[in-house]
């Protein structure tokens, strides 16, 4: 590793003096695809690193998310591939699914011209069936986060025999997620002569002790992101779990000023979806993606600048190049992980000097790209709340009173009508104002005019996603960053939370943040999921919301924590005799004591003998264990 790091800021260079990416080594396929996607200039990460990773060299880099590192490390693995090897060439290693989809889509982009790459995207909450008969057919590459990516290793369903490239991204993410150990029994299986590239935005003393040991004399990198927005564009934000989402962004629209806008979405399926979703909520909206033919395309966007449609649902892809001033509002409903993509989007409002707002969707477990977007524009955006049902019955109102008062404008048609009231009037004898009414009632359907504040559900949800992390606390853990903290229990009353237990304990050496790593990952979850975690010594109670979809458990059977499957059920307080324990050829669990469970075993309620407690068995919190102070 060479001993001081070359630091280069990610700013626009003089195209005379920048290398191209032919200068760079990339070639044939590859580098038409990426001048098809528009790219021209190579950013700094591509810079440095492309050469070296073409070269054979490991890379650590120290990079921010937006400066280009995807492409750093997909465009040469794309071009050292070999078409002709089924199994799994390349290894990409993604904190999250929403990252891990996000580099796989990057990777089909890079690839579009070269027929016959086989990627396959692993990640928790996706059915087994579709992965496991991708790896059957040969795959490419895998870009997959570390839990699934272990489970699919203790199946021996993925074959690392041949793998010659393995990235880790976002490593620092990962680590503070809790798979710091699942990471290293990956390295583990892979090939001592393969090379790697690690990138970090930051670079702890746990990601030198990883690059130490398991990359190769590698070369250093440091890049800082130098991005700017349009200072005319109001940024916000909200979080809101995906399941909301669509719930969120129709109250969004029933109260926001728009003229014309974009929603952004991470898939061309999604695109499609969505605006089905908002037509039939009474919504102007079309899709835009890579898959829509070029005249189409141009139709929808004529439409959209005529003021024949109001909504554009789209991908990164398919908005390149969209310039139309009518466009008032971005919306990010899935946030990107690349701060590019990010000024890119919301780059398509606030033109010709006009102003703009964006506004981002961002679950839980996305918080931490708020710090990334603010070092990358130098701006922060604003926390925005959910409209609640006064505010969107009261805009109801404010355009029901808006189309009175166009309708008493046309006097030609109401004295028609005068006429046709008057006559129901003198035959029903009913008060003029009891009719008006009840005109109103056939105008407006089915559908209430009013939303009903005692039943507002989707606001109770939003709020409870949008409460912040405790911060008012002193860390207790050495130091550790604030983000890196465990959940804390303040969040939600104990009747919300239902205690589940799960077959991994102390003496698998899993530690609070692997649970919550593995269960957030795998089943969707948000920090303010996750009550108390209690750890014994074969098992451990986790503390999880108590009206938990069963959607969500069902995604979190076959999850696996330290490569131990977890069997999630909720707790009863007696130990788990269930018939999935893991056993030998003899009958017996792992534990040798076959159905008869140890006297510390007997659930999270029964007290163990006073001198088989150990001292650290008094988790209460969801924070790791302390260390005893001796050792033995």
């Amino acid at each position: 590793m060479t001993e001081d790091a070359a630091t280069h800021e990610d700013a626009p260079a003089d195209a005379e003096t920048t290398p191209g990416f032919e200068e760079l080594g990339i070639t044939g396929p590859v580098l038409a695809a990426i001048k098809a996607l528009g790219y021209e200039t190579p950013s700094a990460i591509q810079r440095e690193t492309i050469p070296l990773l073409l070269g054979g060299r490991d890379v650590l880099g120290t990079a921010q998310t937006g400066t280009g590192k995807t492409a750093a490390f997909a465009l040469p693995i794309l071009e050292n591939l070999d078409l002709r090897q089924s199994k799994p060439q390349a290894l990409v290693l993604a904190p999250t699914r929403e990252l891990a989809l996000q580099v796989a889509e990057a990777f089909e982009a890079y690839a579009a011209q070269m027929p016959g790459v086989h990627l396959l995207p692993v990640y928790g909450g996706q059915g087994y069936g579709v992965q496991l008969s991708a790896l059957r057919r040969g795959v490419h590459i895998v870009v997959g986060t570390p839990g699934r990516i272990m489970d699919h290793l203790a199946k021996g369903t993925l074959d690392l025999s041949e793998l010659k490239n393995l990235v880790l991204d976002e490593a620092d993410e990962m680590l503070k997620m809790g798979f710091a150990e699942d990471v290293e029994q990956i390295l583990a299986q892979t090939p001592e002569d393969k090379q790697v590239a690690l990138f970090s935005a930051t670079m702890p003393a746990t990601i030198r002790r990883l690059a130490q040991q398991y990359l190769h004399d590698p070369e250093e990198i440091s890049v800082k992101a130098k991005t700017t927005t349009n200072a005319n564009i109001t940024q916000r934000y909200l979080v809101v779990s995906y399941a909301q989402k669509v719930d969120a962004l129709t109250r969004i629209l029933e109260v926001e000023n728009f003229e014309g806008m974009i929603v952004f979405v991470r898939t061309k399926n999604e695109t499609e979806t969505l605006a089905e979703k908002l037509r039939a909520r009474g919504y102007s909206a079309a899709a835009i993606n890579g898959d829509i033919p070029q005249p189409m395309r141009e139709r929808t966007v004529g439409q959209l600048k005529d003021g024949k449609l109001d909504i554009l649902v789209a991908t990164d892809v398919a908005a390149r190049g969209l310039d139309v001033e009518r466009i008032s509002h971005v919306v990010n409903f899935d946030i990107p992980t690349d701060t590019e993509s990010y000024v890119h989007r919301i780059g398509r409002t606030g033109r010709a000097g006009r102003s703009g707002d964006a506004i981002s969707f961002i679950t839980p477990r996305e918080r931490y790209l708020l710090k990334h977007i603010e070092r990358a524009t130098r701006q922060q955006p604003a926390q925005m709340q959910l409209p609640t049902t006064e505010d969107v019955n009261s805009t109801r109102l404010a355009r029901f009173d808006d189309a009175i008062t166009a309708a008493l404008e046309e006097t030609g048609r109401i004295e028609g009508f005068r006429d046709i009231i008057a006559h129901y009037v003198r035959h029903h004898d009913v008060p003029e104002a009891d009719v008006a009414a009840a005109l109103a009632v056939v105008a407006q359907g089915e559908t209430p005019l009013l939303l009903d504040p005692e039943n507002d559900a989707l606001s109770a949800a939003v709020a409870a996603d949008n409460r912040p992390p405790r911060t008012d606390r002193p860390d207790r853990a050495g130091g550790r960053d604030a983000r890196d903290r465990e959940p804390r229990t303040e969040r939600r009353s104990r009747g919300d939370y239902t205690p589940y237990r799960i077959e991994v304990g102390r003496r698998h050496r899993v530690e609070p943040r692997q649970i919550v790593g593995a269960l957030a990952n795998e089943g969707g979850l948000g920090r303010d999921d996750f009550g108390a975690i209690t750890i014994r010594p074969d098992f451990s109670i986790v503390e999880l919301p108590a009206n938990l979809d069963s959607s969500v458990l069902d995604r979190l059977r076959d999850t696996r924590i330290s490569g131990r499957l977890i069997e999630i059920q909720r707790d009863t307080g007696r130990p788990n005799r269930g018939p999935r324990r893991d056993r030998d050829d003899r009958g017996r669990d792992d534990r040798g004591y076959g159905d008869r469970p140890r006297r510390d075993d007997r659930g999270y309620g029964d007290r163990p003998r006073r001198d088989d407690r150990p001292r650290d068995d008094r988790s209460t919190d969801a924070r790791p264990p302390r260390k005893p102070r001796h050792k033995d």
